[in-house]
């Protein structure tokens, strides 16, 4: 297990700033997501904690310990990249092993650890198979293992299940939880996939623009962001202002039905639009609806209603976030 912690990291290229004034700590055993979109900086941020980048200002501390004098080899961290990167010459078990044997570890005391760490990412019996002769996530575990069989207090994965199909990066996601629970391993897990982060982390940092906007469990960030561009990103778009106040709810909370033939109870935080836009997606229906102020967007369970449709909205209470 390991503490991996970031102090007031500002990372760039040349004159171009990528990363202003970057805080995060990460507990013992915790698997924690950086999430946002592409070109956020999240690899420059892995790139910095494994060596591989000089932050221009800010401090990185792994167990408590200064690591940014030090070079990628002696820091206590492993790197997983986006792609495999295997060497094709060499079976799975000489690839799992080949940075014990840079370490100079012995073939006798190499060989239970690989043992071990094959049957952690259910890689058992397939130890003599060439790197051709696997999957894409065989390969992907391959790769996961060869950091895992190192035993660095920080495991970096960098966008590891991009290039997996839908099936196969949901199987990996539980896999990589599994391995955590086992091993204890402390994993920052760097995303651009919204679910990908909410199913996989203990929290969830949210960098937006080149700075961390929100930091907290995934069902925090979700049902209440810190402000609208946190919504919007968590794909709510249903902003309301009154007076000096701004709130949101999601699309999956509002109540939809046919209007009835009285006027909208205000009461009952209710109101009144038109459908103008109508998107099955499978499991939900996605409703545009232009109410008095503005549009909202609705999601329910069945295709029930159609555009020009005159509907009532209700919102209950308990689901309404106002922004700090």
């Amino acid at each position: 297990m390991g503490h991996l912690e970031l102090q007031n990291l500002t990372i760039g290229y040349g004159e171009t700033t990528i990363i202003r004034d970057l805080s995060i700590s990460i507990g013992n055993g915790e698997i924690v997501s950086l999430l946002g979109p592409s070109g956020a900086g999240k690899t420059t941020i892995l790139k910095a904690i494994a060596g591989l980048l000089q932050p221009s200002a800010g401090d990185i501390l792994i167990n408590d310990i200064p690591v940014d004098h030090l070079p990628a080899e002696k820091r206590d961290a492993v790197l997983i990249f986006q792609k495999p990167l295997l060497f094709p010459f060499l079976n799975v078990a000489q690839n799992i092993g080949f940075g014990l044997k840079m370490q100079q570890i012995s073939s006798r005391e190499a060989r239970p650890r690989i043992d071990k760490i094959l049957e952690i990412t259910e890689l058992t019996g397939l130890g003599d198979r060439k790197i051709h002769q696997l999957s894409g996530g065989q390969q992907q575990r391959v790769a996961l293992a060869r950091g895992l069989v190192l035993e660095p207090s920080i495991l970096l994965l960098d966008e590891p299940l991009s290039n997996l199909d839908a099936g196969l990066r949901q199987q990996m996601r539980e896999l990589i939880r599994t391995i955590q629970k086992q091993t204890g391993i402390t994993m920052l897990f760097v995303t651009h996939d919204q679910s990908e982060a909410l199913a996989i982390s203990d929290r969830v940092c949210l960098l937006l623009g080149g700075t961390l906007r929100q930091t907290g469990p995934p069902e925090e960030l979700f049902y209440h962001p810190a402000d609208p561009e946190v919504a919007h990103f968590f794909g709510c778009d249903n902003i309301f202002n009154t007076g000096e106040k701004t709130f949101t709810i999601r699309p999956e909370d509002i109540k939809i039905m046919e209007a009835p033939p009285d006027g909208p109870d205000s009461s009952q935080h209710c109101l009144d639009g038109e459908v103008t836009g109508v998107s099955f997606e499978g499991s939900l229906t996605r409703l545009t609806v232009q109410v008095e102020h503005g549009l909202l967007t609705v999601l329910c369970r069945r295709p029930a209603f159609r555009t020009g449709q005159t509907v009532r909205l209700r919102m209950p209470e308990e689901c309404i976030h106002f922004f700090p």
